[in-house]
């Protein structure tokens, strides 16, 4: 099977109102009654599975069960993916498993995680669901279609009487059929989705630690700037305004002696003073960029893209936000640009950027050559960036490009 058609048999789940037969809905009856014969099928190694799993708890005792179990292990992780692939696409959400981590451990050690791991149980759990009440989920729309028409075929070939009576008295079965194809197939898809996916206080759990690390990462991004803007401060404007003060000291004694010597001076602390605004100024952008607190998000990626030496067209349509999200934002747009700049080739960018559902979405992208990595200390900033207001960063860059990095922030606006 070519990947364009698996991707249309994997296409997700259209509702489907009763209506009177049409050639649309006919093709999607079908395909669903072919996914869910895979869905059958998958009742043998389903079934096999459970009992060498069954096998590997008592053979443990003489450990003939440890490696039983690193055949079995695997190749249950395998079938559940299949299957995680297979559902998440029909309900259109991804199914993610997040088994616990064996690296850096000694293989004899597995074993033991592996029982201590409730992914791996819901991965015997879903097993037990194929192998029993799945399997009859996903056959009964098989046996509806196929039954009939295999009379149908005995009636025209055979040519006996019980085989056309057969064939008019299974007609509600493809009327059967038609109503229940759709319903059976979803919620098989949505039962895997149960059962393989995460429970709330797994989910729970993971965002707390998320959260955690974020507001680690977080303390010490600011400690950090708060480092970079005491340097800054201490190498540029408080080193001008000491040279400042020194002068017009210096001025002061030689303004009854050397008139000409202290209208230098005063003229050379002038100039000094310009250059200690300009050394603050810097500073403050680096804060909180002027720009952004006057026309705010919008306005503020306008004028960041201007002064570019690339073409970057800005479509960014957002209300104002609270500042500490603008501020995000803003410099997270300006890395992914300078990357794009330093790195990409590109002939042109585009930044996009839309508000709705209290959920600020930016898009940033270019026709460089790609290869854009998410490792990156640019990138991995961006994200640890988000990550502090619970921000998701997404990146697309094959190599040849194009390039583009999604983020997303739930704020509400300001």
């Amino acid at each position: 099977m070519t990947d364009s058609a698996t991707m249309d048999v994997l296409a997700p789940l259209r509702p489907l109102r009763p209506s009177p037969v049409t050639a649309a809905g006919l093709g999607e009856r079908l395909r669903l009654t072919l996914l869910s014969a895979g869905y059958a099928v998958s009742f043998l190694p389903s079934l096999a599975l459970v009992i060498l799993t069954l096998l590997c708890i008592p053979l443990g005792l003489v450990g003939v069960g440890f490696v039983l179990a690193f055949a079995t292990v695997p190749a249950t992780a395998m079938l559940t993916a299949a299957h995680r692939q297979v559902s998440g696409r029909l309900l259109g959400e991804p199914i993610p498993a997040r088994y616990a981590p064996t690296g850096g451990t000694l293989a004899v050690t597995w074993p033991v995680r592996w029982l201590r791991d409730p992914a791996r149980w819901r991965d015997f759990g879903f097993l037990c669901f194929s192998a029993t009440g799945g399997f009859v989920m996903s056959l009964l729309p098989v046996a509806l279609l196929t039954t009939p028409l295999t009379w149908l075929i005995l009636a025209f070939t055979a040519g006996e009487w019980v085989w056309l009576l057969l064939l008019l008295l299974s007609g509600p079965m493809l009327l059967v059929w038609w109503f229940v194809t759709e319903p059976l197939v979803a919620a098989r898809a949505r039962a895997e989705r149960g059962i393989l996916g995460h429970d709330r206080v797994t989910e729970l759990a993971e965002r707390v630690e998320r959260v955690e690390e974020s507001r680690a990462e977080t303390l010490d991004h600011s400690a950090a700037e708060v480092r970079r803007i005491e340097r800054d401060l201490h190498d540029g404007a408080q080193a001008r305004i000491a040279s400042v003060g020194m002068s017009v000291g210096l001025a002061e004694k030689l303004l009854q002696t050397d008139p000409e010597g202290a209208a230098a001076l005063l003229r050379e602390a002038r100039e000094t003073t310009m250059d200690a605004l300009d050394d603050l100024r810097s500073v403050v952008r680096g804060i909180h960029p002027p720009v952004l607190a006057d026309r705010g998000l919008a306005g503020a990626i306008e004028a960041l893209a201007i002064a570019l030496p690339v073409p970057v067209a800005v479509a960014v349509d957002v209300p104002r936000l609270p500042a500490p999200v603008e501020s995000a934002a803003y410099f997270a747009v300006a890395e992914c640009l300078a990357n794009t700049m330093k790195h990409a080739a590109a002939n042109r960018a585009w930044v996009s950027g839309t508000y709705a559902e209290q959920r600020l979405r930016l898009v940033v992208g270019d026709d460089g050559r790609g290869g854009a990595d998410p490792d990156g200390s640019g990138l991995a900033g961006v994200a640890r960036r988000l990550a502090a207001f619970d921000g998701a960063l997404a990146i697309d860059s094959p190599a040849g490009g194009p390039t583009t990095v999604r983020m997303e922030v739930p704020c509400p606006p300001a």
